[in-house]
C-alpha cells in the first residue's frame, strides 16, 4: 500500500511532461497528479490511481487542465558583471572595427574595469535583477560563472555575489570558476604566468572558501591554449572541482577532447567541433552545451554540429550565456525558440536542453531535471497547449506558477 501520511502538497489536474530519460518522448502523463513532501516528489502518475491520502493535512492546488514541466535550468550564464556594453554595440553597428573598440577602452577589458570598481552591492543588485527576470520564465535552477574580475580580489567577489544570491533567492545557483576567461592587461604577454596565478593563488582560496562548484576555462586563440588549460584542469582534479570548458567557439583547438578525457561536465559553444571530439564527448558522457544567443549576437555562421552530436548520442543543453558582450540576452524562453530556428533542434531536444541535458551538464542529474519520484520537487506550470508551445511562441510569457522545493515561488 502506498504510504501517504507525510504527503504535504499535491498538485492535480494538470498535464506532466515528466521529461525523464527512461520515458519516450516528454514522458507525457495526461490528466495527472504530482505530491510532494519535505522538497521532493513523493507520488507522480495518473489521477485515476491515487491512493488514499489524509485530505486534511494536505495543500491541494489544483492546476486548471495546465501542462507541468520540470523547473527550468540556465546551465551557462555570467549573470555577475560590472557596467554596460551598449555602446560598443553602437560603435560597431555604426562601423566601428573591433581594434577600434578596444583602442576606446572596449571589449572585455571595459566589463573587467567595471566589475573591479562595483561594490558587491551593486553587483547585486544588477544580478538580481537579471536572476528575477528568469525565475518569472520557469527557471530554477542557474549557473553563474566568475572570470570578469581576472584578479583574486574581484574573482572572490564575485562568486561571494553569487553566492549571495544562492542565499536570498529559492532557486538553485551553481557557481563555476572561470578564472581562466580571459588575459587580464596587467599580464599582457604573460599568459603562462596568469595561469601560475588561477592555479596556485586564485583557485585554492577559492576551493577553500567554498565558493565554487566547478572549474571552467576558455580554451581559444583569444583565450588560453591547450597547455594551459590542462594546467587549470590538473589544478582543478588536485581540489576536487568537476570540470567545464568554452570551447571550439571560433576555431577546433581540441579543447572539447582534452575537457573529455578529464570527464568534463559540459564543452560550450561547440560550433566548429568535429567528429572525433564529438566521440571524446560520447565516450565521456560529457553535455554539449549549446549557446544559440552569442552566435545570434555575433551574427556567427558555423553551426554547432547537431547531426554528429545526435549521431553519438551526445546529450546537447541549451543556455542563455547571459553577458555583457556576446550574449546580453536574459532569456531562456528566447533560447528555446533560437535552439530551434537557428540550429535545428526539434522542440523536444530544446526542451530536454533546459531540463534534463542542463542538469547533467551541472552535475545534478540525480535531482534535477526530471519529473518522477525522488527527485527535487521544482516544477513549472504553463499556460500552454501542448510542450512544443514552449518553443514555438515568443514574447507573451506563458509561465502561470513557478514552484521551487515544493513551495510556490513564482506566480502569474
Amino acid at each position: 500500500m502506498q504510504e501517504t501520511s507525510g504527503w504535504q502538497t499535491l498538485l492535480i489536474n494538470v498535464h506532466i511532461a515528466t521529461m525523464s530519460e527512461n520515458e519516450q518522448g516528454y514522458g507525457v502523463i495526461e490528466n495527472g497528479a504530482i505530491a510532494i513532501s519535505d522538497g521532493k516528489i513523493v507520488w507522480l502518475g495518473e489521477a485515476s490511481k491515487l491512493p488514499n491520502y489524509p485530505q486534511e493535512q494536505v495543500d491541494v492546488i489544483d492546476g486548471g487542465g495546465r501542462w507541468v514541466t520540470p523547473g527550468l535550468i540556465d546551465c551557462h550564464t555570467h549573470l555577475v558583471f560590472g557596467g554596460s556594453r551598449a555602446n560598443e554595440f553602437e560603435m560597431r553597428l555604426n562601423g566601428a572595427s573591433y581594434e577600434e573598440i578596444a583602442n576606446a577602452g572596449g571589449g572585455i577589458v571595459s566589463t573587467v574595469a567595471a566589475t573591479r570598481q562595483a561594490s558587491k552591492e551593486e553587483l547585486l543588485a544588477g544580478a538580481q535583477q537579471r536572476l528575477s527576470a528568469l525565475m518569472s520564465q520557469g527557471v530554477s535552477t542557474v549557473e553563474i560563472k566568475s572570470g570578469y574580475g581576472l584578479d583574486i580580489e574581484t574573482e572572490l567577489k564575485m562568486l561571494a555575489v553569487a553566492q549571495t544570491l544562492a542565499d536570498s533567492n529559492p532557486v538553485t545557483i551553481q557557481k563555476t570558476f572561470l578564472g581562466a576567461h580571459a588575459l587580464p592587461k596587467e599580464y599582457s604577454g604573460d599568459a603562462d604566468g596568469y595561469i601560475d596565478l588561477v592555479c596556485n593563488e586564485m583557485m585554492p582560496k577559492v576551493a577553500e572558501q567554498g565558493l565554487a562548484d566547478a572549474v571552467d576555462v576558455f580554451c581559444e586563440g583569444v583565450g588560453f591554449n591547450l597547455a594551459q588549460t590542462q594546467r587549470v584542469f590538473d589544478a582543478a582534479t588536485k581540489l576536487s572541482l568537476p570540470i567545464k570548458i568554452h570551447a571550439e567557439q571560433l576555431s577546433n583547438l581540441g579543447g572539447t577532447e582534452l575537457a573529455a578525457s578529464y570527464q568534463a561536465l559540459s564543452s560550450d559553444h561547440v560550433e566548429f567541433l568535429d567528429e572525433q571530439g564529438v566521440k571524446a564527448m560520447a565516450s565521456s558522457g560529457t553535455t554539449a552545451v549549446l549557446l544559440p544567443g552569442a552566435f545570434y549576437f555575433l551574427r556567427e555562421t558555423q553551426l554547432p554540429p547537431i547531426e554528429l552530436l545526435r549521431k553519438h548520442g551526445v546529450s546537447m543543453a541549451v543556455a542563455t550565456d547571459t553577458n555583457p558582450g556576446s550574449s546580453p540576452l536574459c532569456n531562456l524562453q528566447l533560447m528555446l525558440n533560437m535552439a530551434c530556428t537557428l540550429f535545428r533542434l526539434t522542440p523536444l531536444e530544446a526542451i530536454k536542453g533546459v531540463t534534463i541535458n542542463a542538469a547533467k551538464a551541472l552535475g545534478l542529474s540525480n535531482v534535477k531535471g526530471q519529473l518522477k519520484v525522488g527527485m527535487d520537487a521544482d516544477i513549472a506550470i504553463w499556460n500552454i497547449e501542448q510542450p512544443a508551445s514552449l518553443c514555438y511562441q515568443f514574447g507573451v510569457n506563458p509561465l502561470h506558477t513557478l514552484i521551487v522545493n515544493g513551495q510556490q515561488v513564482v506566480e502569474n
